[in-house]
């Protein structure tokens, strides 16, 4: 079965050793993806006040994650539309009602892929609040 790798470019780069996207015959693995910029900064996260104080905006995240995803995908001529399953990890579950619109802008219940949600202790970076990672079908 024909295989390929691909880091994408303009895109943060993977902490680890890892890349973006992997392909297998028909099938698009997108890597756990989040809202952190080619900079290293991340999107939804605003300083508040003096102390450092933080606030971290799970729609501007996720819609940030989302955004990444389908840039990874049409690197290998995919949209949102062939993603066949989705598996998201927050931080926090009170984070859900936002996340869960913003995801409701890009899929549908009727046609979208298959999703599971799921709260986690952490992610790699604390101004993290949400991580998805996904797989398309797009026949080559």
């Amino acid at each position: 079965m024909n295989q390929s790798s691909k880091l994408v470019e303009g895109k943060a780069t993977p902490r680890g050793a890892y890349p973006h996207i992997k392909r297998v015959g028909d099938f698009i693995f997108v890597s756990g993806t989040s809202s952190r910029l080619p900079d290293n900064t991340f999107a939804g996260v605003h300083q508040v006040d003096a102390m450092g104080s933080m606030r971290l905006d799970i729609k501007e995240q996720t819609k940030a994650v989302l955004e990444n995803i389908k840039d990874y995908l049409a690197t290998e001529g995919a949209t949102m539309k062939d993603v066949v399953d989705i598996t998201t990890f927050l931080v926090n579950m009170n984070d859900f009602a936002g996340y869960n619109e913003v995801y409701g802008t890009y899929f549908d219940k009727e046609t979208g892929p298959a999703r599971t949600t799921v709260a986690v202790h952490q992610l790699p970076h604390p101004h993290l609040v949400v991580e998805i990672k996904a797989m398309a079908y797009k026949p080559q």
